[in-house]
């Protein structure tokens, strides 16, 4: 399960349970994602104990990252079964995260779920009833939500400088040559990788490269706005939105469902609009500037990217804006994850909810499932909130 592969563990996460007590962890899903997860959650102190996943040389990796003696599993139901496993780390293809993590908040096990939390609508409302019926602590992985830098553009935009915040708009821009290419290499267990998605033969090219496929996820479309989307949500107080509509071209990555170039247009009943363009034929970019959104106020535009934010006051007669606040941290975003998993084992060891709640990760799901439907149907996606829906 490529990005997102069985694997977790647990650690002795003395700073956050206190002197002498341990956390054990484990990861489902340990393809690249779910390994750096493990070694992230490794270096705060969890003792990763068991890793799982269905493609074996996934899994040799997984076990060569996680605590030493850790446990192997093919089959994610057994792990959750060991009951000194107290957190789950779900780092697999998006179309199995909502029975994952339903099915470990049922097992007593607290979560870290990559996002975008879940691929269907209901899905999300299938997990947040099991969430908050088993009283378990979920963490989403839109890990903006607990970097410091965010949080003090999060409280800029709480001042009310801006003004009144009718549009927003943001890109991320890269450069992707090419996708995957290979054979599998060792064993898979292909039908539990395909879990609820349709039936068909195993191809290397689907599960190296399932991203691109509209059974297993949306593309980068999906992968870059889930961050960004949720970002927006956050910043302006927002919650589903009310109409998506979306514009690609044809792929230009080789063999794929999903391209790698879209606009979407996200309409508020909160009173905004939001645009958001992923371009990954564009040229390459520094971690520092491949990605910006804008809030333009009546009053002030707040420029808000990965590692930097910048506040431009309203002046009609400039010729060049300076920016009356501004902050520029290279290097810095790696922290983020760190950051939104040290968050997480505070609210295992408090109970309270994490930065990244349930709720919010519905909010920005269904947003990207109405981005979904938009694109692959050519239609204005609307959200039915009585009927809990989306129309189009």
């Amino acid at each position: 399960m490529q990005r997102r592969n069985f694997l977790l563990t647990a650690a002795s996460a003395a700073a956050v349970r206190g002197a002498n007590e341990r956390i054990r962890g484990a990861v489902i899903g340990s393809g690249g994602r779910g390994r750096l997860l493990t070694g992230e959650f490794k270096e705060i102190g969890v003792e990763m104990a068991a890793v799982c996943d269905v493609y074996k040389p996934n899994l040799e990796a997984g076990l060569k990252v996680a605590s030493s003696g850790a446990k192997a599993y093919s089959d994610y139901r057994k792990l959750l079964e060991d009951k000194s496993i107290e957190v789950v780390v779900v780092s697999t293809p998006d179309h199995w995260h909502a029975q994952m993590v339903i099915d470990a908040v049922h097992a007593g096990k607290d979560v870290y779920v990559e996002k975008p939390m879940v691929h269907t609508p209901e899905e999300g409302y299938r997990v947040m009833e099991a969430v908050r019926r088993t009283k378990r602590v979920v963490q989403v992985g839109t890990q903006r939500r607990s970097f410091p830098l965010f949080q003090e553009a999060k409280r800029i935009m709480t001042d009310g400088d801006l003004g009144d915040v009718r549009l927003v708009n943001g890109w991320w821009y890269n450069h992707q040559a090419s996708v995957r290419q290979g054979n599998f290499t060792g064993e898979i267990d292909w039908k539990a990788w395909l879990g609820s998605a349709p039936k068909r033969e195993a191809d290397p090219a689907r599960f190296f490269n399932w991203y691109y496929y509209w059974d297993y996820s949306g593309g980068l479309m999906i992968g870059q706005a889930a961050h960004i989307v949720d970002s927006i949500h956050w910043l302006m107080n927002a919650g589903i939105p009310s109409a998506v509509v979306v514009g690609g071209g044809r792929p230009n990555l080789a063999g794929v469902e999903v391209p790698e170039t879209t606009t979407m247009c996200l309409e508020y009943a909160e009173n905004f609009l939001a645009t958001f363009t992923v371009g990954y034929k564009a040229m390459r970019y520094s971690g520092t500037l491949d990605q910006l959104v804008q809030y333009n106020g009546s009053r002030a535009r707040f420029d808000v990217g990965r590692e930097s934010y910048a506040l431009y006051r309203e002046d009609p007669k400039a010729i060049e804006l300076k920016p009356a606040m501004q902050k520029i941290e290279p290097g810095t975003f790696n922290s983020a994850t760190r950051s939104h998993i040290r968050n997480l084992l505070e609210c295992v060891k408090s109970r309270k909810d994490p930065n990244a709640p349930v709720e919010a990760g519905h909010a920005t799901s269904v947003a990207m499932c109405m981005a979904m439907e938009s694109l692959r149907r050519g239609v204005r996606a609307r959200w039915n909130g009585a009927q809990k829906k989306i129309d189009g």
